[in-house]
C-alpha cells in the first residue's frame, strides 16, 4: 500500500501530515512555507509512494467557507491538472487548530512551545490525516 499525505493549508505556512505504508498511522511530517509547498510535495511524492492527498476544507464553525477556502481550491485545481494519478481531496478541517493547542497541552508542553504556529500546523495536519483514516474504517 501508499502513504496518504495530509496537508492543513495556510497563506503563510502549511502543515504536513502522513500515513504509514499500511495507513494505520498518521504522523507529522513537516511544516512549509506555502511558497515551497508545490516544489517540496513535487520532490516527496518522487521520493514516497503516495496514495492520496487530503487537504484540509477551511469552514467557519457555522459552515461557511473561510477566506482560505479560495486559495486551497486554486492549490487542489492546480494539483488535479498537474498530478491527476494522484487525487486529492477535501476534509473538514473545523476545530483542528483548537484540537492542536488541547493536544499540545495535554502533553505537557511549555508556553512557548505551544505558540510554536508551525508546530499547530502539523500538528492540525496530523488530527486531520487521523480524522480521515478513522473515517475510513
Amino acid at each position: 500500500m501508499a502513504r496518504i499525505l495530509s496537508i492543513d493549508y495556510g497563506k503563510k505556512r502549511t502543515g504536513l501530515a502522513v500515513s504509514d505504508p499500511l495507513q494505520l498511522i498518521a504522523g507529522g511530517l513537516a511544516t512549509v512555507a506555502t511558497y515551497e509547498l508545490w516544489d517540496y510535495l513535487q520532490q516527496y511524492v518522487v521520493r514516497e509512494q503516495v496514495e492520496r492527498i487530503v487537504i484540509g476544507e477551511p469552514r467557519q464553525p457555522n459552515g461557511q467557507p473561510s477566506e482560505n477556502l479560495a486559495r486551497v481550491q486554486q492549490f487542489v485545481n492546480r494539483w488535479r491538472k498537474a498530478m491527476p494519478q494522484i487525487p486529492i481531496e477535501y476534509y473538514d478541517e473545523r476545530f483542528t487548530s483548537v484540537l492542536a493547542h488541547q493536544a499540545m497541552l495535554d502533553a505537557g508542553l511549555r508556553k512557548k512551545a505551544r505558540q510554536d504556529k508551525a508546530l499547530v500546523d502539523e500538528i492540525s495536519a496530523t488530527i486531520i490525516l487521523e480524522d480521515y483514516l478513522r473515517s475510513r474504517k
